[in-house]
């Protein structure tokens, strides 16, 4: 497709995030939105308005599948609650639009089987837009890792670990829709934030992938505190019984020996954190601290790099050298709003690969194995941390599977080629 074409889209869903996502489209110039939808007509009336303000047009639905009746629509973007992404996505693979699904985890492996199948059968692409992926930090890790400084991959840990108690404990005032997982669910609910940069360095679906998994949940009290203390003990939630662990591990092993652990922590109190680890026969970096550690003569430049055997060293001055070429490129063009820029990128990793008619850089496969870690790890904590498989979504591909498209925004390697020097 020429780049002047603009690709024509429809956002579906236009909670909080929907509606930032579609401020994000509205500012990009290969992008035009054709129609948006919500069952909440005030959501609706403001996703119009953002459209509006841009000097645009678009339909406007209150039922998904009329949106997705248009002929005019190339593909969708989902922003709805977690429990219908899926369901969303197979329905416009279906009627014949490629889908960008947000992030979260899977109910049960039926519909991460389902979802790839109709991928399968249309041909219609999905890309699960989970952002972090194109962090500076994680794409700088990517970088090194693929330079080979970490040496053979050993260890890898990440977390989504932020104080989330007002947001849940108020889920029906703000309409959000975590209150009920949290109710009726334990296990690993959100587990791509850590996963997605993990599973890309561990060439997860691509010649290794995740054999089986163990989850362990703690007692769960941070939310009956936290709203006994703001709400009150007559409050009705006060005394609810939160199925959700307040604390939940989760390790992985994966088919070349590599380990995962996997920490979800949103009901305590604690400053963010991403708990990032990456661990090889070379050395290690820390996300706590912000530290690394190198072995010397296994530095490309150890004559000239000054060395403390057992030290930590400040993590930045490697994020400066091993930047990767896209944040390079995208800091001197000026870095767009949305979580520090990542959501524009992500959105333009999507809108390149329909423009491009390649698979995106996050793929179904990608998609249906970090969100059904969500439903495994509740099996897991179901059965008192027994380990549970992890299935093979590329049904034995993943073996001999080649590297994705390259292109700027590859996740599979660092493409110099397509960068300015």
């Amino acid at each position: 497709m020429p780049t002047d074409v603009k690709i024509k889209l429809g956002v579906i869903g236009l909670g909080l995030r929907g509606q930032f996502l579609l401020s994000i489209l509205l500012n990009m110039d290969s992008v035009e939105i054709a129609a948006i939808c919500d069952p909440i007509d005030k959501r609706l009336a403001r996703g119009n308005e953002l459209i509006g303000q841009q000097g645009a047009h678009a339909a406007v639905y209150a039922d998904y599948k009329a949106l997705l009746a248009r002929s005019d629509i190339e593909a969708v973007i989902i922003c709805t609650t977690w429990n219908t992404h899926v369901r969303i996505a197979i329905d416009a693979m279906r009627a014949g639009k490629h889908a960008a699904m947000e992030v979260g985890g899977a109910a049960s492996l039926e519909e991460c089987w389902r979802l790839v199948r109709t991928s399968e059968e249309t041909e219609k692409y999905v890309m699960l837009l989970e952002n972090i992926c194109y962090a500076d930090i994680e794409l700088s890790l990517l970088h090194m890792e693929r330079q080979g400084l970490f040496g053979e991959l050993i260890h890898l840990q990440g977390g989504y670990q932020h104080d989330l108690r007002e947001e849940i404990a108020l889920g029906r005032e703000n309409q959000h829709g975590r209150l009920n997982h949290y109710l009726h669910r334990n296990g690993e609910l959100y587990p791509t934030h850590q996963l997605g940069p993990i599973a890309k360095m561990l060439r997860i679906n691509r010649g290794n992938r995740f054999l089986t998994l163990t989850s362990m949940a703690s007692k769960a009290r941070g939310l009956n505190k936290w709203i006994r203390e703001n709400k009150g003990e007559k409050y009705d939630l006060a005394s609810a019984v939160f199925e959700q662990g307040d604390v939940v591990t989760t390790q992985i092993k994966c088919a070349h020996g590599e380990t995962v652990l996997l920490v979800h922590d949103t009901t305590l109190p604690r400053p963010y954190s991403r708990n990032g680890r990456v661990q090889g026969t070379n050395g290690i970096w820390m996300e706590d601290g912000g530290v690394v550690y190198i072995e010397h003569m296994t530095l490309p430049d150890y004559e000239q790099h000054p060395y403390d055997p057992h030290q930590w060293e400040p993590y930045e001055q490697y994020r400066i050298k091993y930047q990767h070429p896209l944040w390079k490129s995208y800091e001197m063009q000026g870095v767009q709003a949305g979580h520090g820029g990542v959501d524009y990128l992500v959105l333009q990793a999507f809108v390149e690969s329909i423009r491009t008619n390649t698979p995106p850089p996050i793929d179904v496969y990608d998609a249906a194995v970090w969100m059904s870690i969500t439903c495994l790890s509740e099996q897991s904590v179901a059965m008192g941390s027994m380990p549970v498989p992890v299935p093979d979504f590329t049904s034995g591909g993943w073996v001999d599977r080649k590297a994705g498209a390259r292109g700027k925004y590859s996740l599979d390697e660092v493409c110099f080629e397509f960068f300015d020097d």
